[in-house]
């Protein structure tokens, strides 16, 4: 019952909408009415600028560990809830019940989960991920790659239970399948450039 609960936390605490928050508080726009509409620290970094950007890019990290580690204290460790839960953090932020069912791209919310769930495997992809991005500047096609191999990096380093593994397996279609309009726009060779400060607006 306590596991069950954990997950229904999980997906609440997904859906507190932490870019919207963060760029009202700040300007007083509504940050899913200016550039992509997407309510992510990307979004939030492009159209509202460098401070605003980092604070929901952590805050959206804390609040997929803080999902992850609650299930754990509440099931007593078990990695079947915990795994589940790092999904319903995911699917909270990526179709949250306040805004419609529609968020952001979740791949924040996914490092900050996984980190306390498979920090060996997440860490490899990460590293991937910066490497990626360094050579291309494309943050998207970092995240697409990263999310790709995180279930192989699962399995070659940890060997872990099923639930992790179906957890990982279903993370990464998540957030690939999120990004398929980017997958397009690079396919079109229109996809932005990174750039570590606002671009418009």
């Amino acid at each position: 019952m306590m596991g069950a609960i954990a997950v229904v936390i999980a997906y609440l605490i997904g859906s507190i909408p932490f870019g919207l928050i963060v760029v009202k508080l700040m300007t007083g726009a509504d940050v899913r009415a200016a550039g992509s509409g997407n309510i992510g620290a990307t979004n939030v970094l492009r159209t509202t600028g460098r401070k605003a950007g980092v604070l929901t890019l952590v805050l959206d990290g804390l609040k997929g560990a803080a999902a992850v580690w609650i299930a754990g204290a509440l099931s007593g460790g078990s990695t079947f809830w915990m795994s589940f839960a790092a999904l319903a953090v995911l699917a909270g932020h990526a179709f949250p019940v306040w805004l419609g069912f529609k968020g952001g791209k979740a791949v924040a919310t996914f490092v900050g989960a996984f980190a306390v769930l498979t920090p060996v495997p997440l860490l490899a992809v990460v590293l991937i991920f910066v490497g990626i991005v360094a050579w291309t500047r494309y943050l998207s096609l970092g995240s697409i790659v990263a999310a790709g191999l995180f279930p192989v990096a699962c399995f070659l380093i940890l060997h872990p239970d099923w639930p992790v593994m179906i957890a990982s397996l279903a993370a990464a279609a998540l957030i690939i399948h999120r990004h398929r309009e980017n997958i397009t726009r690079i396919r079109a060779g229109e996809e932005h450039v990174f750039q570590f400060r606002r671009t418009v607006g």
